[in-house]
């Protein structure tokens, strides 16, 4: 039921701003995870495998507790050979690719840099779906697309005056937020015919074997001697920081609807800020705050729905 439908009560806004507020601090908390995963010499590539092979079979758990038929829903018989080409994919590009490329950065950037370019991805989406899907831009649109690109030149080191060593950390950023768009523009174009737990599971469970062929052809093992604490970072971002963060998100959608609640999803990097601090003592330079801010002013900006004619608008209510 969308917000919408229930009237727009009190009570019901008071929640879905409590799961949006959840979704994307469960969210912020994983960057925090990996960095202090990262430290202790956790590699990047193994990291990310293993975080979503048990984020996918969490998301499995999901999915068999909330639906009838398990079996049905996880191997839908409406899928053929191109639709699973496609969930493989989404798989390759939004688990392995963009969340190997930012735990990869992030060995050499801090998280709130690594949240702030991540969750430019709206952006992107909006730019290339324009031309992809021709979908329409309006002039408020192509302002806040302006503004992001320049919030993204600010968040790259300030006007491009890189700090050494955190170029390529920075750009590998950027390349995630970019594998994620291609995901996302894939899963608009396909309109697969499977339930949203289900293709969870599965773009998770491939991009995350993926990546580790990746991770053991490089040769790369898991330290010997991990702390309990460490082990502890790990299940947080395996299960609270994956699985419950993207249920929190779906729970948002079904509740605000995509266009409402994507404005909202650049409070994943300020909440990393936040907890970056705290916990890691960790900052950004001015330059890279001025571009976060004006991010998060574009992504508003661009998921404002353009005002439609009485007609329109009765036919949409």
């Amino acid at each position: 039921m969308t917000l919408q439908k229930s009237g727009d009560s009190t009570q019901g806004l008071a929640l879905y701003y409590a799961i949006l507020v959840a979704a994307t601090f469960l969210m912020a908390s994983s960057f925090i995870a990996g960095k202090i995963l990262l430290a202790h010499d956790v590699p990047a590539f193994l990291l990310v495998g293993w975080r979503f092979v048990l984020a996918a079979l969490a998301a499995a758990l999901v999915l068999y507790l909330t639906t009838d038929d398990f079996r049905a829903a996880l191997l839908p018989r409406r899928l053929d050979v191109a639709d699973w080409m496609t969930v493989a994919a989404i798989g390759v590009l939004q688990t392995a690719m963009a969340m190997g490329l930012l735990f990869w950065a992030m060995e050499t950037i801090a998280p709130p840099t690594a949240a702030i370019l991540l969750f430019t991805n709206p952006l992107w989406v909006a730019l290339i779906g324009h031309a992809v899907l021709d979908e329409r831009l309006s002039g408020l649109r192509l302002t806040g697309l302006a503004l992001g690109v320049g919030g993204v030149a600010l968040a790259l080191g300030g006007g491009f005056s890189l700090r050494e060593g955190a170029i390529g950390g920075e750009l590998l950023g950027l390349g995630a937020a970019l594998s994620w768009t291609g995901s996302t523009l894939l899963n608009k174009r396909a309109r697969l015919p499977i339930e949203t737990w289900a293709l969870t599971f599965w773009q998770m469970l491939i991009g995350a074997l993926a990546l580790l062929i990746v991770a053991y052809a490089r040769g790369e093992n898991w330290p010997q001697h991990l702390p309990l604490s460490a082990w502890g970072w790990f299940l947080w971002l395996a299960i609270p920081g994956s699985t419950g963060s993207f249920g929190l998100w779906f729970l948002a959608l079904t509740r605000g609807g995509a266009t409402r609640s994507s404005g909202y999803l650049f409070l994943a990097p300020l909440f990393t800020v936040i907890l970056s601090a705290a916990l890691l003592g960790s900052t950004l330079s001015a330059a890279q705050g001025a571009g976060g801010v004006l991010i998060g002013c574009a992504l508003w900006m661009i998921n404002q729905s353009p005002r439609k004619s009485g007609a329109a608008a009765k036919l949409d209510s």
